[in-house]
């Protein structure tokens, strides 16, 4: 059985590896974004966690806060800055996600927290992905991402809920890798089973 100490130790272990290895990036992506929006360098948004535990999620702002004439926001399209744009693609806006991890809000690996708009839309299926902590990656993020839709993204997400394990863990870890390294180019065709 994967106990829950051990999944805190391994979450522990490769978010302090993670922040000692990337200080660097961190460092320098906090001063520099600051210089860049002239405003706080952190995206802060309340999402969904274990248990349906509301919590701030931390990542760094890849968008301005530009309105239109109309005094709404403009399209993400709109507001996304071409640094912005680049940190999505290297997944180096995620960096902040593992302090979300050391203060035992998420871990490395479970299904991404969404949104507090939707958390009470889910069906009784789709709830259960909220009975495990929520990661920075997971089934969903190395088996297609965006590509998918959001039937088989909850899908991808019971999945990792009922079979949950040490190794799986390490898989998707090692396959999350894989793909910010390679630039795979990921499909909705890939069968769920077996995850491999």
């Amino acid at each position: 059985m994967y106990e829950k100490w051990i999944k805190r130790i391994i979450d522990v272990m490769f978010s302090l590896l993670g922040l000692f290895f990337l200080f660097p990036f961190f460092l320098f992506l906090t001063f520099f974004l600051f210089f860049v929006f002239k405003a706080n360098p952190f995206f802060i948004q309340p999402r969904v966690g274990k248990n349906k535990k509301i919590f701030k999620i931390y990542k760094f702002k890849t968008m301005t806060s530009e309105k239109g004439s109309d005094g709404f926001l403009l399209s993400d399209k709109q507001r996304l800055t071409s640094v912005g744009e680049f940190l999505r693609k290297t997944s180096l806006d995620e960096i902040p996600q593992l302090l979300n991890v050391l203060l035992g809000d998420m871990s490395i690996v479970g299904p991404r927290p969404l949104l507090t708009d939707y958390m009470y839309l889910y069906s009784e299926f789709q709830d259960k992905r909220h009975l495990v902590q929520p990661g920075i990656t997971g089934c969903v993020q190395v088996k297609g991402r965006n590509a998918l839709s959001w039937d088989k993204r909850f899908e991808l997400d019971v999945y990792y809920v009922e079979n949950i394990s040490f190794g799986l863990d390490i898989k998707i870890i090692l396959k999350t890798i894989k793909v910010i390294f390679e630039k795979e180019t990921l499909s909705d065709d890939i069968p769920i089973e077996p995850f491999s």
